[in-house]
């Protein structure tokens, strides 16, 4: 799936048909590439099930795969929640070293500003 997103151009027939379904003439029609080129790309993204099509008349109509977007975004949510945990105990593990490291930093914070200790 995120090979499938890696180029440009799929990327932004994800986002053209997040706003709602196309046929491939009107993708060709405000994208900088050919229309068999659109039809190669929109392959790519059905064999990643990030799309589906529809046939109406002579036409496929395409539009998101939900199922599919909903593994990719579980996906990314188990992903980034894995790096926020990482994140986090790596920050607490460096505190608590800092902390460690400087034991007369608690008391240097008590002390009187006039710098006399009384």
């Amino acid at each position: 799936m995120l090979d499938a997103l890696g180029d440009g151009t799929r990327r932004s027939i994800v986002e053209l048909l997040a706003e709602r379904p196309h046929a491939v003439g009107e993708l060709a029609a405000v994208l900088p590439v050919t229309r068999p080129a659109v039809s190669l790309h929109l392959k790519v993204l059905k064999d990643a099930r990030l799309v589906r099509d529809t046939p109406v008349g002579t036409r496929r109509v395409y539009r998101l795969d939900t199922e599919g977007l909903t593994l990719l975004r579980t996906y990314l949510d188990r992903l980034w929640a894995g790096a926020l945990d990482r994140f986090a105990a790596a920050a607490e593990a460096a505190h608590a070293a800092e902390t460690a490291s400087s034991p007369h930093s608690r008391s240097s914070t008590n002390r009187p500003r006039g710098g006399t200790t009384p």
